[in-house]
């Protein structure tokens, strides 16, 4: 114990030799160290001091090791609880479970949203449009901004923790939440969104007044008149009234029509498409025998490719006629609405090209119409296929 204890004062108060404190006596000063070393064995003196020395280092590195390990230990949590909040991710997309994500930030692409320990996105096009439509002029950035804070119902997509990918989504959550409300047949008061080459997308209001989802009206389904541009009918922010006419539940797929909404102009009767009062005119041409009538350019070949048709019996033309609409400059065959007699229906075959110099604009673009008596045993629907494999075949 003395040995230890000596060994901790490296500079000591100085001593003769014989052990006496007197300062006059002429002997050298050693150092209470060396002095021990005197009195014990040196080995013994140096191995105490050396043994204290490295005992207290040890102490010094227990703690710093103790840290370490400390560190080491709240980042293995850490990671453990990431690892369980990426697995709840997985589970709550294979689920399909609708969540409340509150948003924490922004950026040029999309929301930032917490779930848990993890931070996800939100791509801006698959927000809710009713965000958007409650004030169009906005940006998708204001209405970003005004969101930081606030919750949303969201679902999530995509979870993969190896690329750190975590997806989410606020319109499939919509979809399961409002979808059900929507059935074929249903009509719509709706605003135009994004309008694309090949149709425009539409944006439903709800009894509610809000805008919960979307569907398509495809360039056919915009108008009955010939349409070379979507843009030329519909621009975004315009309202319209559009029919669901398909829907497809797996894929959250909605698809609309505009023109459903109005009479189809070509399901009809010569008659009615050539007023009593044009007939007056002689815009119409009423012929007692069809050997008289000259048939419209390309016509006669499309009678006689009829008449191979499986079900097709016989093929007339009849009257012929000049309208004033906006359908097509090449020549088109269409099923009128007429009630069939003895298996004859009526088509109507439509054709401006020949008559475009007679115009001084396109809307006064005049058509010609003819009548072409069809004898079958074939149903509406097995005419119309007839008619496009038909129309198909000839150039």
């Amino acid at each position: 114990m003395f040995a230890a204890a000596g060994g901790l004062s490296l500079v000591s108060r100085p001593y003769g030799i014989d052990g006496s404190s007197n300062p006059s006596v002429s002997t050298p000063v050693t150092p209470s160290w060396c002095r021990l070393s005197l009195r014990r064995r040196p080995s013994s003196a140096r191995s105490s001091c050396t043994a204290r020395f490295v005992s207290s280092g040890s102490s010094v590195d227990q703690e710093e090791a103790s840290g370490e390990g400390s560190k080491t230990a709240d980042e293995d949590a850490r990671q453990a609880r990431r690892s369980a909040d990426w697995k709840a991710a997985r589970a709550y997309k294979d689920s399909g479970i609708i969540f409340d994500g509150r948003i924490e930030g922004f950026n040029n692409g999309g929301l930032l949203i917490r779930f848990y320990s993890l931070l996800g996105f939100l791509p801006y096009p698959l927000l809710s449009p009713s965000h958007s439509c409650k004030d169009p002029p906005t940006t998708i950035q204001d209405i970003a901004k005004d969101l930081v804070g606030s919750s949303i119902p969201i679902k999530v997509i995509e979870a993969n923790e190896e690329e750190k990918k975590l997806i989410f989504s606020e319109k499939d959550a919509i979809w399961s939440k409002y979808s059900s409300q929507v059935k074929v047949g249903d009509v719509f008061d709706a605003r135009v969104g994004s309008v694309e080459d090949y149709g425009a997308f539409v944006h439903l209001r709800f009894p509610d007044g809000f805008y919960y989802l979307t569907g398509l009206v495809h360039v056919s389904e915009v108008s009955w008149d010939l349409v070379q541009d979507v843009r030329d009918f519909l621009n975004e922010g315009d309202q319209v009234r559009v029919k669901v006419i398909h829907i497809d539940r797996e894929k959250s797929r909605i698809t609309l029509s505009i023109k459903q909404l109005e009479d189809d102009p070509l399901l009809e009767t010569l008659d009615k498409v050539i007023p009593q009062e044009a007939q007056e005119e002689s815009d119409v041409l009423n012929m007692s025998s069809n050997m008289n009538i000259e048939p419209l350019p390309g016509l006669e070949s499309i009678c006689k490719e009829l008449l191979q048709e499986d079900g097709v019996t016989d093929v007339r033309l009849g009257r012929q006629g000049l309208e004033k609409r906006v359908v097509s400059q090449d020549l088109e065959l269409w099923l009128s609405n007429m009630p069939a007699k003895d298996k004859q229906f009526t088509l109507l075959a439509r054709a401006g090209r020949q008559f475009a110099e007679f115009s001084s604009s396109w809307p006064n673009f005049k058509i010609a119409v003819q009548e072409v008596y069809l004898t079958t045993t074939l149903d509406q629907d097995g005419i119309k296929k007839a008619v496009q494999r038909v129309l198909g075949r000839v150039p």
